[in-house]
């Protein structure tokens, strides 16, 4: 029996992961965490049986509280015990009971959890790319140190840890970041400037969250893939190479110092990796998975990517270049942008403009503390705010 803490359940990866707990006698997910949407919530409560509930919200955490109460589906002895907020989501990860912590929240909410996790001696699932790209400097280093294992959820890192499974780190030459291009792949600027949240979230190939959907359209999500790739896998920056693969069948590649090229193919699914994050080295029938037919694929094209079109991709790069703060600094500032783009207050292209703005306009730190970089998110947030609130676009 494994027993898993889902700290994300409600979202597009912790509803995946509880499809592959339904199939499996022998996974139990015995904590649940969420930030607000309690209606979902409560559902997960009744069919899995929770221990522990964490709803971040604090108002919202004892409304679930109440309505489990009053509701009377459950005897009183099995209603789990609910907690909230930063504490109550480190509760949860650290939970005693759990064998494997998924972290599958989107922002930088999931670096407090992850590292609660592994001082808590717990295997950890990671589907939390800011963890890594504002973190990596700490994370890494706690890993080694408790001696934990850390599986990647994403399907790119995914595909690069099983290219390298049986391999010698001396061995990589350069691994191939592949992307899908997103649902703008092919245009140029100026074809950007009046696309809307509904455009950008016609990804063509994959189902996921908003706020990352909108984040592969502007390419900002492989500029963060290869922040995350470098603290993974311990290879440089210059050494991780995007590709377009628009079919998003190669989920990605590494090339050898031998000239050979391994790589990972699949259907454009998350149920893969996720189950790979679960059980590997071993691999359960993933029964929903759609399979790949070799017998219609007639080609695998690849592209260069369009650095001059999708800024968001060179300004990521330049932020893990730099360190410290800055893949923070750039992190944040995305978050806010895209808040921004999807509530309607902003254009698309006023997204990599406000990550570049808040890049020039905010020092640097090297090798900063968990407390500089709450600091400096919360101030590229600011910044992009009000760069946006007094209108002034130049740069």
């Amino acid at each position: 029996m494994q027993r898993l803490s889902i700290i994300g359940s409600t979202g597009s990866i912790g509803t995946q992961a509880l499809t592959i707990v339904r199939e499996d006698p022998e996974l139990r997910a015995v904590v649940l965490a969420a930030r607000s949407n309690i209606a979902l919530l409560k559902e997960q409560i009744y069919e899995f049986r929770p221990e522990l509930v964490c709803v971040f919200d604090h108002d919202r955490a004892q409304e679930l509280d109440r309505e489990l109460r009053d509701e009377g589906v459950l005897p009183d002895s099995d209603i789990p015990r609910i907690v909230s907020g930063m504490d109550g989501l480190c509760e949860a990860a650290a939970y005693e009971g759990s064998d494997t912590v998924l972290v599958s929240v989107v922002g930088m909410i999931g670096i407090r959890p992850t590292m609660a996790a592994i001082r808590a001696g717990k295997k950890i699932a990671l589907a939390n790319k800011e963890t890594l790209v504002c973190a990596g400097h700490i994370i890494m280093p706690m890993i080694r140190e408790y001696g934990v294992e850390l599986m990647p959820v994403d399907s790119e890192h995914s595909a690069i840890y099983q290219c390298l499974m049986g391999e010698e780190h001396e061995s990589i030459e350069h691994i191939y970041l592949t992307a899908s291009g997103g649902p703008f792949r092919g245009k140029k600027r100026d074809e950007l400037r009046h696309m809307t949240a509904s455009d950008a979230l016609k990804h063509p190939n994959w189902s996921m969250g908003s706020k990352i959907t909108i984040d592969s359209a502007t390419m900002v999500n492989k500029a963060l893939e290869i922040m995350e790739a470098h603290w993974l896998f311990d290879v440089d920056i210059d050494d991780i190479i995007p590709i377009i693969q628009p079919k998003s069948i190669i989920h990605s590649m590494v090339e050898f110092r031998d000239g050979a090229i391994k790589a990972q193919l699949g259907s454009p699914s998350m149920l893969v990796p996720i189950a790979f994050s679960l059980y590997a080295p071993g691999r359960p029938h993933v029964k929903e998975e759609p399979r790949l037919d070799l017998s219609v694929l007639r080609s695998i094209e690849f592209e260069e990517p369009d650095p001059e079109t999708f800024r968001g991709l060179s300004l990521g790069i330049r932020a893990g270049k730099a360190g410290g703060l800055m893949p923070t600094i750039f992190n944040a500032a995305n978050e806010e942008a895209v808040a921004l783009f999807l509530d309607g207050s902003i254009g698309f292209l006023d997204i990599d403009e406000a990550i570049g703005y808040a890049m020039d306009h905010m020092d640097n730190l090297p090798d900063p503390e968990l407390e500089s970089i709450l600091k400096a998110e919360t101030e590229a947030r600011g910044l992009v705010r009000a760069y946006f609130d007094k209108g002034d676009r130049s740069i």
